[in-house]
């Protein structure tokens, strides 16, 4: 009788231990799929574009998928860093960043545009600055804010061209420095008078145009840097573990094939790109120069 007692008991347990598998691996399969975005405009214009885009790749991906916000560029870097989103919306320093910190990480696909992308320098009409092919020597003993601390588009290339041209870091180059946090309030500090000088996000000043939101009698463009490359879509390497074998190269398909103009719109951007890690290389080449990552 014992040792048929015990044989039951085995029993029981593996069948238990079969079922609490079983339902670890259903609710595996049944969590959310999350992915962040850096914030590069208010929060209200976020949600706006993201939520088309987490409506859009549940579909495309037959899982329920969420769009959450974050507070900065850092929190997003931080999310991604901790698993609480596994896909995210970097720009070039913040998307190389999280893969530094993220083994395996890659850089899945970027917009167009994003091949050639640029920054422009703003300045108010008090100043008096016109539009140049080079950095206007005036520019010092000036105001100036940059966007995020993070933001490639709005610190990292304006702060490179703006020290390899005065050679100067633009601590001692200005009469004093300031941080936004995104590039539509760089655009309203520099238009306001807050600050004289700003950089700013090409493509969110092209937007804020069209939305008739820059009141161009009050600020303008005075320079714009080379192209570098910048914005991306970042997953995390252990994806496939989560949620099956080919699910980062689904969830790349998914984006390179979004044609529906209202999503695109929504970035803006013209279509989506591959894109890898290498295609970063000369961010993080630019960033370690100036000191931003060791």
């Amino acid at each position: 009788m014992i040792p048929h007692k015990l044989s039951s008991l085995r029993l029981v347990k593996v069948v238990a231990i079969f079922l609490m598998t079983a339902s670890m691996a259903s609710a595996s399969n049944a969590q959310s799929f999350i992915f962040t975005a850096i914030p590069d405009q208010d929060e209200t214009q976020l949600q706006e574009r993201f939520g088309k885009v987490a409506t859009y790749l549940e579909k495309e991906l037959k899982i329920d998928v969420k769009y959450v916000p974050v507070k900065s560029y850092t929190s997003a870097v931080t999310a991604f860093r901790n698993d609480q989103v596994q896909l995210a919306w970097f720009g070039g320093l913040s998307g190389v960043q999280a893969r530094r910190l993220v083994p395996n990480s890659t850089a899945i696909a970027q917009g167009f545009e994003d091949q050639f992308f640029k920054s422009y320098i703003i300045a108010n009409h008090s100043t008096q600055l016109q539009r140049q092919a080079s950095l206007p020597e005036q520019l010092a003993n000036m105001t100036f804010t940059f966007g995020s601390k993070g933001s490639t588009s709005g610190r990292l290339m304006p702060e490179f061209y703006i020290r390899e041209h005065f050679k100067q870091s633009p601590d001692k180059l200005f009469k004093s420095v300031g941080f936004s946090g995104d590039h539509s309030r760089t655009i309203a500090l520099v238009q306001s008078g807050a600050y004289q000088l700003g950089a700013v996000n090409y493509k969110v000043w092209e937007k804020g145009l069209a939305d008739g939101k820059i009141d161009t009698s009050k600020v303008s463009i005075i320079w714009e840097t080379p192209n570098y490359p910048d914005y991306q879509w970042t997953i995390r390497g252990d994806v496939d573990a989560k949620w099956g074998e080919g699910f980062s190269q689904r969830v790349q398909q998914a984006l390179l094939n979004i044609k529906d103009p209202d999503v695109l719109a929504a970035f803006p951007r013209q279509s989506f790109v591959p894109a890898s890690n290498n295609d970063y290389q000369p961010i993080l080449d630019t960033a370690k120069s100036i000191g931003i990552i060791d």
